[in-house]
């Protein structure tokens, strides 16, 4: 079964690694180094986000470094963006409810 990002992303873990190679792209054993955790489970972690696509692997020398695949990322933007049309608009009507409500209290 293929995961989306979404599933990815739920993962408080996986969101820390997204955040830290986003400034920068990291080797596995540094990544590792910013968790309580094992290197395998870092590692798994990474397969995941690799498998979803939310991140690149790219070989220089005998080192694999991951970073942030950004175009992927857009995804969630878009899909937050949506929420945020409805979200807004939710609380504009209900501005609109409260001022009226307001004004026929005076």
């Amino acid at each position: 079964m293929r995961r989306d990002i979404f599933q990815a992303i739920a993962d408080p873990t996986r969101r820390a690694i997204i955040t830290l190679i986003a400034l920068q792209a990291m080797t596995p054993n540094a990544i590792a180094d910013n968790f309580n955790t094992t290197r395998q489970a870092v590692s798994k972690h990474l397969r995941i986000l690799t498998e979803c696509e939310l991140v690149k692997q790219e070989q220089q020398g005998r080192e694999i470094y991951y970073s942030l695949e950004i175009e992927k990322m857009k995804e969630i933007d878009k899909w937050l963006n949506q929420l945020r049309k409805i979200w807004e608009t939710r609380f504009n009507q209900l501005d609109q409810v409260l001022s009226t409500m307001k004004k026929q209290k005076k």
